[in-house]
């Protein structure tokens, strides 16, 4: 059977879930992955609320949508950030300016999050972490090796209390290797690992597009984790250096002509996703291809339903035999 293709709801949070679900299902989608902000899933009420929580599902059950995922990135990264003000729009009006009351609210939310999706039905929580160290990536002024392990025993310290109720709910977290996150390569996602004593409750929703601009193979990713692999997103990206900007972007915003990588509408950009469904079948997942669609260049709506079709054209089942099998008696 192919893959579930669905839509992640995180860049769309502007628009009713209602309204988004009739669009998702006319596009071609067989699900939605739920973003814990706008009023797609409120987490405290879901945790709670039986009666709420299966109305989402319910909501998207009448346009022929299913959820294979709900994803919590903005309190997530709140848990172990800096929590600068930059992060106010995150956190309730209340917590604005307060690194700590804000680090205090993402904590319950998360823990919320993983009951949300227990009585959605739901067992993949996508999101991210926080990191803080993400600040010490550049070695000057010189950063310590014991300042780098500082950090990982931070993410371990706040983190594992949070996995607790994830197990405790049955749901695995799934952390969006990314820049800012404690992960955002192969090397520090296995260090992640080892530092909650590799617990099944916590593996990784693979996405490409990270990967590729720090100019790495997405596929090699997938061939170190083969076992924790718990969701993946579908979103593309280009490198535009032209000699004079870097993979640091340079300041410009995305969309600018510029900069020196941004992402794209997936098949638009210079990711080999044929390479990358191949491996994905070589370690057995079966589990939805996600869009994040993400293109500043692209109308958003005509990217979505391009994109439906793209990956929908681009899956197909791992074989069950060798072709040359034929041949024999």
């Amino acid at each position: 059977m192919p893959r579930p293709v669905t839509l992640f709801t995180g860049q769309w949070a502007d628009l009713p879930l209602e309204h988004l679900a009739e669009k998702a299902a006319g596009w071609g989608y067989d699900g939605l992955e739920l973003a814990c902000w706008g009023d797609h899933v409120d987490v405290a009420r879901a945790a709670k609320d039986k009666k709420y929580a299966r109305s989402r599902v319910e909501l998207l059950a009448r346009f022929g949508l299913k959820v294979y995922a709900i994803s919590n990135h903005l309190a997530g990264q709140l848990v172990c950030d800096q929590n600068d003000d930059r992060s106010d729009m995150f956190a309730p009006k209340e917590c604005a300016g307060d690194p700590e009351a804000k680090r205090k609210w993402a904590v319950k939310a998360m823990k919320d999050t993983a009951r949300a999706a227990q009585n959605m039905g739901v067992s993949i929580v996508n999101g991210f972490t926080g990191s803080s160290i993400w600040h010490l990536i550049y070695s000057f002024p010189p950063v310590s090796e014991r300042m780098i392990e500082a950090g990982f025993k931070d993410f371990a310290k706040k983190w594992n209390p949070i996995l607790d109720v994830f197990d405790e709910c049955g749901v695995k977290f799934a952390l969006e290797v990314h820049p800012t996150e404690i992960a955002f390569d192969i090397i520090t996602a296995r260090r992640a690992l080892e530092a909650v004593n590799h617990r099944k409750t916590f593996g990784f929703n693979f996405d490409p597009s990270h990967l590729h601009w720090q100019m790495m193979d997405p596929v090699k990713f997938i061939e170190a984790f083969p076992d924790r692999i718990y969701h993946v997103h579908v979103k593309d990206a280009a490198l535009q250096l032209d000699g004079e900007t870097g993979i640091l972007a340079s300041y410009l915003n995305f969309g600018h002509p510029r900069r020196g990588w941004d992402f794209r509408s997936p098949g638009r950009g210079d990711i080999n996703f044929e390479n990358i469904i191949r491996a994905l079948n070589h370690v057995k997942y079966t589990g939805p291809l996600s869009v994040e669609w993400e293109d500043a260049a692209m109308a958003r709506e005509h990217g979505a339903e391009e994109a439906c079709a793209f990956v929908r054209s681009l899956d197909f089942p791992k074989s069950d035999r060798v072709f040359d099998e034929a041949f024999g008696e």
